[in-house]
């Protein structure tokens, strides 16, 4: 019994983790093939790093309650003892489960505010895969997301 538990609770623990997400420049959803973007240039003014917070889908409770009130009903030998285990158990299961859930989604990222060659100012959280820094020249992409990339000019394309 105690194998099956673990075996479950593994599972969850990585369905949590494969539930991650995380807005990097170059990362795309399959929604976003084929849409065009507007593409901007401007300038890095700042930077600083900021914290993510964990997402609270559900799924975590849900699949710690789960687990929780399974393992909860095995506890002592007649009904009624089983039944308060259980609801016990999956009370106890999903606030860990959401805990868990909430501790692996959260992370970093950088907080960018960008002076667009027009003059106007605007800030954009995502990751710093590009190692950018104040005074960077960089393309923003807007589409459904707002994105920056740096600016390359007079760079060869490589084919």
């Amino acid at each position: 019994m105690r194998i099956c538990v673990r075996l479950l609770l593994s599972g969850v623990l990585l369905f949590v983790f494969g539930c991650t997400t995380y807005q990097t420049a170059s990362t795309y959803n399959r929604n976003q093939l084929g849409r065009a973007a507007t593409v901007m240039s401007g300038v890095v003014l700042s930077l600083r790093e900021v914290n993510l917070e964990g997402t609270e889908s559900g799924i975590g409770a849900g699949s710690g309650a789960v687990v929780g009130g399974t393992a909860g009903s095995r506890v002592g030998g007649d009904v009624r003892t089983n039944i308060i285990g259980a609801v016990g158990g999956a009370v106890a299961g999903g606030l860990a489960g959401a805990a868990i859930e909430s501790g692996v989604t959260q992370g970093k990222a950088i907080e960018f505010i960008i002076k667009q060659d027009n003059g106007q100012t605007f800030a954009v959280v995502q990751s710093n895969e590009e190692n950018l820094k104040s005074g960077d020249r960089v393309l923003i992409l807007r589409s459904d997301k707002v994105r920056i990339i740096r600016d390359a000019p007079n760079q060869p394309v490589k084919s």
